[in-house]
């Protein structure tokens, strides 16, 4: 991959943050430890197998967690839930195991904790990481889902979490 652009990275931060995307809290737990972050780079890649991909920066302890673990959860947050994403977002003076103190953790099927009352949450196995400049792009099969209410979901767009039906 090349490691200059024409595109200044203080534009290319202007224009993604006008696209919206859905918050997320991306958890890990296992023989490496526990952690967890809130993201919206998250995506379907297939429902066959059913998967997905996240990136995550490779500096965030979760990432280094999440690879050593091999399994994780993707919690697709609601409207409401601000606080929550703020703590996972590292917006707050709450690190490590004092963030899931916070939100109604259980343990997933594959150990990872899983947030009780996301819109969905995702039990998911890592098939491959690949790094990809400052982030690891890391596609997972799906194990198991589980669903929470249906209520307005949150994304974030301009640099704020805004609610959408």
């Amino acid at each position: 991959m090349a490691t200059s652009s024409p595109v200044a990275a203080p534009l290319f931060r202007e224009a993604m943050s006008r696209v919206a995307g859905a918050v997320h809290l991306i958890a890990t737990d296992g023989p490496a430890g526990r952690a967890g972050l809130t993201a919206t780079a998250m995506t379907s890649v297939s429902d066959d197998p059913p998967s997905l991909l996240v990136c995550l920066n490779r500096a965030s302890r979760t990432g280094a967690l999440l690879k050593a673990n091999g399994a994780f959860s993707v919690n697709t947050l609601a409207a409401g839930q601000e606080p929550l994403a703020d703590i996972f977002a590292g917006r707050t003076d709450l690190h490590g195991e004092a963030r899931f103190a916070h939100g109604h953790w259980r343990p997933g099927p594959l150990g990872q904790p899983a947030l009780a009352d996301a819109l969905a949450s995702f039990a998911v196995r890592v098939e491959d990481i690949r790094p990809v400049a400052t982030h690891f792009v890391v596609i997972g099969v799906i194990a198991a889902i589980g669903l929470g209410p249906d209520r307005p979901g949150l994304v974030y767009r301009r640099r704020a979490y805004r609610p959408v039906a």
